[in-house]
């Protein structure tokens, strides 16, 4: 017996070896990938004041621009990631990443309200089901129990884009007067470029399923299969007869409802953190550039400490009421903080809160999908997060466009405080669906294993 205890399982072993390969060839491309697109819808931001002066677009036309895009993006998130589900990832992330490249470079020819609402429009149609064909990817190749970490370093790729997007598109933005476009022009051309470029390294690199793989042996691709599945999840292979199961659950509706209210904060305070920057007498756009992208770190804090405080806790619904409420009292502290400084710091600790939960979400979703129900639910709670990414720049948006100076406070504690008031909601609907399933998932069981403790 006790040397029975020391020999390593030889499943676990192997599965570990292929994880590890999985991790090495997909996540800096899916990373990539979810940087380039989080910097094309966020560094409209640096061009906010350069837009009302070159084409006339002012605060409230702006904060409706930047808003729509997360408007047609909601409304095709399903019907992207059915079809996802259909053709493989790997098509459709490449189609998703070539048409919104290109929509970004079109950003250059607008010239004025009309056209920068159609060009954001139809550029978050093209990407429409991004994000939630990387969380399908994580789900067909990661075991339950490592789906947290890995969620993590995906949004990596947030703190990336909010960190350096921020210099990058300041720094292109200092072209003006090249070729006879302005800066904000040669930032939209130039990042539209690289997007489809990335495109071409989807298409070659990123397999739709382990056994595509080139790199994995036969046996690694099994073990990979066998632990991602998630046997207490529902798992019906059309949507036919079971809109309940994939939109209608309580655990689906109570987690979409949590992250409408935390995307009306992060999103607005995303989009408009530039323009708080050049409001604190910061000069030049590679230097407001820079400045804003210290939410960056603070997102980087987040994604990192949040999980790893999860992973020894062992208790997500716990860990994200926690954060969820923190956020809210950061948020009532910008409303009495003194100083330019201390409200860019509050800001900054903010950001570390909202995005850092965000794999939680994921983590809890995941748990309680498979399959076609992955693919569509996922893609809902999605949606209703990307209503959320309407109505927080709107709001901003009109608020300062009524002369207050109190936007960010306004956006921050409603957002942070509808968070809080759903979590109990989450908490009770997350405890029905383990019920009724027979117990919580057990993350990372090999096959078999399933609900032993």
């Amino acid at each position: 017996m006790n040397q029975q205890r020391t020999v390593p399982d030889d499943g676990d072993v192997l599965h570990a070896t292929a994880s590890r390969k999985a991790a090495l060839h997909l996540l800096p491309i899916l990373c990539l990938v979810y940087f380039m697109a989080f910097v094309d819808r966020t560094n409209v931001g640096l061009a906010k004041s350069s837009l009302e002066a070159d084409v006339g677009i002012g605060a409230a036309a702006y904060g409706v621009g930047a808003g729509i895009f997360f408007l047609s993006y909601a409304l095709l998130e399903v019907p992207s990631n059915l079809i996802m589900h259909r053709v493989g990832p790997r098509r459709w992330i490449t189609r998703i990443a070539v048409t919104w490249g290109a929509l970004c470079a079109c950003t250059t020819f607008v010239q004025g309200e009309l056209s920068f609402y159609v060009v954001r429009f139809l550029l978050g149609a093209a990407e429409a089901g991004l994000y939630p064909a990387l969380m399908y990817v994580v789900t067909v190749w990661f075991s339950q129990k490592q789906r947290v970490t890995v969620v993590g370093i995906v949004y990596l790729a947030v703190c990336a884009g909010l960190t350096l997007g921020g210099p990058l598109g300041g720094a292109l933005m200092e072209l003006r007067g090249a070729g006879g476009l302005h800066g904000w022009q040669w930032m939209f051309l130039v990042e539209g470029a690289i997007t489809i470029a990335v495109a071409f390294l989807v298409w070659r690199r990123v397999p739709d399923r382990p056994e595509d793989a080139p790199w994995l042996t036969a046996r690694e691709a099994e073990v990979l299969n066998d632990r991602a599945v998630v046997r207490t999840a529902p798992a019906h292979s059309t949507l036919r007869g079971n809109f309940r199961v994939a939109f209608g659950r309580p655990v689906v509706l109570a987690l979409s409802a949590v992250y409408f209210a935390n995307q009306i904060t992060s999103v607005a305070v995303q989009y408009n953190f530039p323009s708080i920057v050049e409001g604190l007498d910061v000069e030049g756009p590679f230097l407001v550039g820079v400045v804003s992208g210290s939410v960056g770190i603070g997102a980087f804090v987040g994604v990192l400490v949040v999980p790893w405080i999860q992973r020894r806790v062992q208790n997500e619904i716990r860990v994200l009421s926690l954060v969820t409420v923190a956020s809210a009292v950061v948020a009532f502290a910008y409303a009495f903080a003194d100083g330019p400084v201390l409200r860019v710091l509050l800001i900054d600790v903010a950001m570390m809160l909202l995005i850092g939960v965000l794999p939680l979400y994921w983590s809890v979703a995941m748990a309680r999908m498979s399959g076609l129900m992955a693919a569509a639910g996922l893609a809902f709670i999605n949606t209703v997060g990307l209503l959320g990414g309407f109505v927080g720049p709107y709001l901003y948006g009109f608020v300062e466009s009524r002369g207050s100076g109190s936007a960010a406070f306004v956006v921050l504690v409603g957002g942070s405080v509808a968070g809080v008031l759903l979590v109990p909601l989450l908490r009770w609907a997350v405890r029905s669906e383990d019920r009724r399933s027979g117990g919580a998932p057990d993350v990372g069981a090999p096959a078999g294993a399933q609900g032993r403790r």
